[in-house]
Formats: C-alpha cells, sequence, structure tokens
C-alpha cells in the first residue's frame, strides 16, 4: 500500500509502501531504493510534497519491440528541496549534505550504469520566462555539484521546468514548489 503525506518544512519524507521515514536529510540508502528501476513498473507514480518525495514506479513497460520507455512523469524519481541564496544559483551550506548524499547513490553499485535527469523547480513568484531561466541554471548548478562529487556528467541532464509544475497548486508560492527532481531515465 502507498501512502502520501504531508511532511513538516524541511523534513525528508519517503513514501514507499506505507514506510515513512523522517529525517533531515535523506540517506544515500533511501535515494538508491527510490531511484532504482523496478524489474517490473506496476503502480502509478507519486509525488511529494517536501525535500524527499517518491515516483517509484510507472506503468508496466512492455511492447513487441520488449520494453517501452515509461513517460517521464511515471519514472523512478526523487525531489529534494534545494536552497539556494535568493535570486542565484548559489547552492546554500545546508543543503550540500542531501545532495553529497545524492552522489553517492548515483555512484553507487545499484545506479551505477543508469542516466538521470535534474529538473529544476521554482515557485509561481516572478515571470513565467524569468522562472524558466533561473530554474534551467539551478539545475545546471546541480548538476556541477554532481560532477564535482565524482558523478560523471554524461550521466546527467539538465532541464529547468520553471513554474509549469507545481506540487502545491493550492499555493504556488509555497516553498515545496521550489525544488529538483532527478528522474532515472533508465
Amino acid at each position: 500500500m502507498i501512502k502520501t503525506i504531508q511532511c513538516t518544512f524541511l523534513a525528508a519524507c519517503v513514501l514507499m509502501t506505507g514506510m515513512v521515514f523522517g529525517q533531515s536529510t535523506p540517506s544515500t540508502s533511501e535515494m538508491i531504493e527510490q531511484l532504482k528501476t523496478p524489474p517490473t513498473m506496476k503502480t502509478r507514480g507519486l509525488r511529494s510534497t517536501r525535500n524527499l518525495g517518491v515516483s517509484s514506479t510507472g506503468k508496466q513497460e512492455n511492447d513487441e519491440a520488449g520494453s517501452a520507455r515509461a513517460s517521464e512523469s511515471e519514472r523512478p524519481s526523487v525531489s529534494l528541496l534545494i536552497q539556494f541564496d535568493f535570486d542565484s544559483v548559489r547552492i546554500r551550506p545546508e543543503s550540500k549534505q542531501s545532495l553529497s548524499n545524492l552522489a553517492k547513490a548515483l555512484n553507487s553499485s545499484e545506479l551505477n550504469g543508469a542516466s538521470f535527469l535534474i529538473e529544476g523547480h521554482t515557485d509561481a513568484k516572478g515571470t513565467q520566462d524569468y522562472n524558466q531561466q533561473l530554474s534551467g541554471k539551478r539545475a545546471e548548478q546541480v548538476r556541477e555539484f554532481l560532477s564535482q562529487q565524482g558523478v560523471r556528467t554524461s550521466r546527467l541532464s539538465a532541464l529547468g521546468k520553471g513554474s509549469s509544475e507545481l506540487v502545491n497548486s493550492n499555493d504556488p508560492l509555497a516553498a515545496e514548489n521550489r525544488r529538483v527532481r532527478i528522474v532515472n531515465l533508465n
């Protein structure tokens, strides 16, 4: 059974088969589990509202040629609330441990062969064009940070989504809308 919950601000949550882990920084092993591609993908993806969210599985992937790729929203992913300086791409120190854990997860034997998309998301404050540019620059900054932690850049792509995919559409300015989502592309 998969449960959806709301976490307190800056708390990390994993939504997986009814288990909830709360802590300030998601662990490497939690990230690995959420980013691994299951042998068959049977349930629809979920989105979380805070530091670590899960879209751990998607639709079943079978066609005549073998397995087809699931759409981006149905792939295993984690969402991290990464803090940046105001109107800047500078990653704040309090987010570096989460990103270091992510780098360790991406370099783990379980995920070593996979490629990942880094999506930058903003809240709805500011113009659509500005948010699109800022989210793209922030996604690139996370890509650079992960590269400095030993993740091969050939495995990482970055994309800004601006405020086009709000997790909390009831409050477009909410902090949980400002996030970075890591998507397993395999």
